[in-house]
């Protein structure tokens, strides 16, 4: 009998309890499906009103990743079945998803997200809202959609607003991997831990005199902060931050572009990496993730979901997220056929398809999501 793939377990603190959830799928770099949405949301819902758990800590099994994004092969397989149309088990799956990223936005309770190793996409999407966001010397993390024709969801069009230095529309456009010393620069992460294991820091927690349980991983979390700084890797913001702020402050998208296409010169691997993941990239993306950060810019967070959620669909029935699905995950040939050659041949009607859903505001999915 195979293990469950989130499992749930109760730490004893010295005052009051701790709740842990771990993503147990380490083979598939956690990556999440309905599945485990759906037993995250019943526990995590379960134990905000349990007034024994007095916070909550969320964790990915294995050394390689917390998660690495979600089960888009499964969203392809329903894709490829209905052409052109949104398969019903695709708007079920953000819809559910973004409900649970919803939840961790609002907990109630300290909520600590532990990410080490791959944090990309879905898993930005559980990583973001945390009340205490920790990355390590392995964490990378990246909102690569650009990559297979998607956009950077899961809340990128509140969160990514809220970065340092208009960085969100940076690490939208490229896809970039960033480390833990570029999270915490930009604000992504809260505090950035080197040699220090999960099963330590919960024994540190579990031994602490400290009778209010937010202050006392507070004081734990900075303290442990305090003795990694000089053991993270560098920050690649830092060395190129100037440079990467006067490049997202152009005016137009095609200027950004130019700019960022340089790169391709240059000897430093990650920004050559950055302008590459770019240029391959999706045009629909490109213009996609323009888009939806000026939308979405002072928007309330549940407008930016059921803004998303009418993206979602829509990229389920256009093709671009479909196809590239398939070149970088089902037949790995790595060559797209996207529908533009580039992001100025992407018709506007075509994107202000991604805005306008078929639902009113009474019968969108999310109606009632931050009441």
């Amino acid at each position: 009998m195979s293990e469950a793939p989130v499992l749930f377990s109760i730490v004893k603190l010295k005052h009051g309890q701790l709740g842990h959830v771990q993503l147990n799928l380490p083979k598939a770099l956690n990556a999440l499906n309905l599945d485990m949405v759906r037993l995250l949301t019943e526990q995590l819902q379960q134990w905000q009103s349990d007034e024994n758990i007095s916070a909550v800590l969320l964790s990915g099994a294995g050394d390689k990743a917390f998660c690495a994004g979600g089960d888009v092969v499964s969203l392809y397989n329903a894709m490829k079945a209905e052409p052109g149309k949104t398969p019903e088990s695709v708007q079920t799956f953000f819809t559910e998803e973004y409900q649970l990223d919803h939840l961790i936005h609002t907990y109630s309770k300290p909520l600590i997200v532990w990410g080490s190793g791959f944090i990309m996409g879905g898993g930005i999407g559980l990583f973001a809202g945390a009340s205490h966001k920790v990355v390590t010397e392995t964490s990378r993390l990246a909102m690569p959609e650009i990559t297979i024709g998607l956009f950077p969801d899961v809340g990128g069009s509140y969160f990514l607003n809220t970065l340092q230095d208009k960085m969100g529309l940076f690490l939208g456009l490229t896809g970039v991997q960033i480390n833990a010393a570029d999270a915490k620069l930009i604000g992504m992460a809260d505090y950035a831990l080197a040699e220090v294991t999960i099963e330590s820091f919960v024994e540190q927690l579990a031994d602490s005199e400290l009778t209010d349980t937010r202050y006392a991983i507070e004081d734990l979390l900075a303290s442990l902060s305090l003795k990694s700084a000089q053991k993270l890797p560098e920050s690649n913001i830092a060395k190129y931050h100037t440079e990467i702020e006067t490049l997202m402050s152009h005016a137009s998208l095609a200027d950004i572009i130019n700019g960022i296409s340089k790169w391709l010169e240059t000897e430093d691997k990650w920004l050559n990496r950055a302008a590459k993941t770019l240029l391959n990239g999706s045009p629909v993306t490109q213009r996609l993730v323009w888009e939806q950060l000026k939308r979405g810019k002072g928007k309330a967070l549940a407008d930016c979901f059921r803004m998303e959620l009418v993206m979602a669909c829509r990229s389920a029935s256009a093709g671009e997220f479909q196809e590239g699905v398939r070149a970088l995950l089902i037949d790995k040939d790595g060559a797209p056929q996207w529908l533009y050659p580039a992001q100025e041949n992407v018709p506007d009607d075509f994107i202000e398809s991604f805005f306008a859903g078929p639902w009113t505001k009474q019968t969108h999915p999310l109606a009632k999501l931050g009441e």
